[in-house]
């Protein structure tokens, strides 16, 4: 009979965790929907103040705690550039940090100062017109695991069901929810100076090698023509023409000059530009004028493989 008593008291304890667990998981998310819409943004023009890093994202934990730990009442913002599942982990380029004004707000001389002396830029992201954007619920540590998880493929369906040139990825740790936006105009304002630094030295390397290629005769090149039944047409002085050829099926969307971006970065998956004119706009708000100059860059992904990084609850 003991024996009977202690198997049932570690059964009852079993299902008494486990009822526990679903409910902590419920309570961060787990059955919470995720409603994906085009509208105005959650978020008016922000100055930030942010670290690049470049490198797999699930090492960006230690930026949101380091940004928390300065100012901790201060919302925290993440900005993702690549699509970690087509670009390899090292490369990927993200900027982590915190929101210090918004709106008409300045931000104050001395937080700005502040954070400067822990290493970190100040730089101002506008408010688009029109953005992609869900929010899902923050209530645990559990809630950004799920939200990653979950939100990231719901946004890559409604981009690409709709064609949508929609980059980069924003996600904003705003009291009791996290938003995540994709801007659909002025696209080329959300990129951090090291990003299109990056990119300055990559088309270097390619106008370079694509020089030494040149100056190695012709006689390389009828023989790799001849050999070769697929043509890699790949003019570093023709980015329309380097996505075309590498990505089948991209997108004809374009951006300014100043805009620049790999051709893995986040934006839709077989997209062929549709303009968020042609958007159902679910969200309720005034919208700004339709301007819309992006360019494409390939999705191809439906996840993000890559453990969330976890900033600090209670910030705000």
């Amino acid at each position: 009979m003991s024996d009977l008593l202690l198997l049932g008291l570690i059964g009852g304890l079993t299902l008494l965790l486990l009822l526990t667990l679903l409910a902590f998981a419920g309570y961060s998310g787990l059955l919470a929907g995720v409603a994906v819409s085009a509208g105005s943004p959650p978020i008016r023009n922000v100055t930030v103040a942010y670290k690049f890093h470049l490198g797999p994202y699930g090492e960006t934990g230690r930026l949101f705690t380091e940004s928390c730990s300065i100012s901790p009442k201060l919302r925290s913002i993440a900005v993702y550039y690549d699509n970690p599942h087509m670009v390899p982990p090292e490369k990927c380029r993200c900027a982590v940090g915190s929101i210090l004004s918004e709106g008409e707000e300045s931000a104050s001389p001395e937080l700005i100062h502040l954070y400067e002396k822990f290493g970190f830029k100040v730089f101002s992201f506008p408010a688009p017109s029109h953005v992609v954007t869900a929010t899902f619920p923050y209530t645990t540590t559990l809630s950004i695991w799920l939200a990653t998880r979950r939100v990231h493929p719901a946004l890559d369906t409604y981009i690409k069901e709709r064609k949508l040139c929609a980059h980069p990825r924003l996600e904003i740790y705003q009291q009791d929810h996290i938003h995540f936006m994709c801007p659909l105009a002025r696209q080329g304002d959300f990129y951090v100076p090291e990003v299109k630094e990056t990119e300055r030295k990559c088309r270097g390397l390619l106008e370079a090698n694509d020089a030494q290629t040149d100056g190695t005769g012709t006689e390389g090149a009828d023989t790799m023509s001849d050999t070769s039944s697929v043509s890699l047409e790949v003019s570093p002085g023709s980015r329309e023409t380097s996505v075309t050829t590498l990505s089948p099926g991209v997108s004809s969307c374009r951006w300014d000059d100043g805009d620049t971006r790999s051709e893995h970065s986040y934006s839709e998956s077989g997209a062929s530009g549709s303009s968020f004119e042609e958007l159902d706009l679910e969200s309720e708000g005034p919208l700004g004028e339709p301007q819309l100059d992006p360019e494409t860059e390939p999705l191809g992904a439906t996840k993000w493989p890559w453990e969330p990084s976890t900033p600090e609850k209670g910030k705000e």
